[in-house]
């Protein structure tokens, strides 16, 4: 049973992480082998002000 998690910043629409969802799912059915309904995707959206490269927020840039 393959779970994947994706981390992003907030401000997709829900029909863009519907699309995720789907995609990432045949790519994980396609390398893998698993079938599509052991596959699990957990989608983790963090606020920009939660997220920093480098010493510097992503809100702050």
């Amino acid at each position: 049973m393959p779970i994947v998690n994706v981390k992003l910043l907030e401000g997709r629409s829900d029909d863009q992480l519907k699309d995720l969802v789907s995609e990432v799912t045949q790519a994980v059915e396609k390398t893998t082998g698993a079938n599509k309904e052991a596959i699990q995707i957990v989608i983790e959206e963090m606020k920009a002000s939660h997220y920093g490269v480098a010493g510097v927020r992503k809100s702050d840039q």
